[in-house]
């Protein structure tokens, strides 16, 4: 079976909302998306907690950010990645990052993030560039779906951002 996803990198926090919005006033199904980013605020203390069934209970400092994105979109994570720092995540990717973490499965030298972008359909060698974007404060917004979805979303993505997006495809990348 061939695992497809559309991936848009936004350059901010802003950007990425307007995506999401875009492709929920589209009708796009919001259980199909996912959403990572890195919180900027480092505390001492705990800023977030993932679960599953509901929906993050605590923000961090980009809580206006997360909050709407929230009302959006279900399942949420907070991590400490190493090399990454601390990271929120939304969505189908969560269970993805989850399941590699609990199983200790990180595929042929990625990290865990790496694996996880892996597990949903990124081809190995997208991986390090989606890594690449988040170290630089960028975020991720990834579309799940069939075909049709998945260019539905490629094209509200690409005309919303003004830059083209791709769909990235596991096994034809690497076939």
């Amino acid at each position: 079976m061939n695992k497809e996803v559309t991936v848009a990198i936004c350059d901010s926090h802003e950007k990425a909302e307007k995506v999401v919005k875009e492709l929920q006033e589209s009708g796009f199904d919001m259980k199909k998306l996912s959403i990572v980013g890195k919180d900027y605020h480092e505390e001492d203390k705990v800023i977030g907690f993932y679960n599953t069934g509901d929906r993050m209970k605590n923000w961090g400092s980009a809580g206006a950010f997360w909050g709407g994105i929230w009302g959006f979109v279900f399942g949420a994570g907070f991590f400490l990645i190493p090399g990454l720092g601390p990271v929120m995540l939304a969505g189908p990717i969560v269970s993805s990052l989850v399941g590699g973490l609990e199983g200790a499965v990180v595929v042929g030298g990625l990290s865990a993030l790496g694996g996880a972008l892996y597990g949903i359909g990124i081809p190995k060698d997208s991986v390090l560039q989606y890594e690449t974007a988040l170290k630089a404060d960028k975020f991720l917004v990834i579309a799940h779906g069939n075909s049709e979805e998945l260019e539905k979303a490629k094209n509200i993505m690409s005309s919303t951002l003004g830059t083209k997006v791709e769909m990235e495809s596991k096994e034809s990348a690497e076939a």
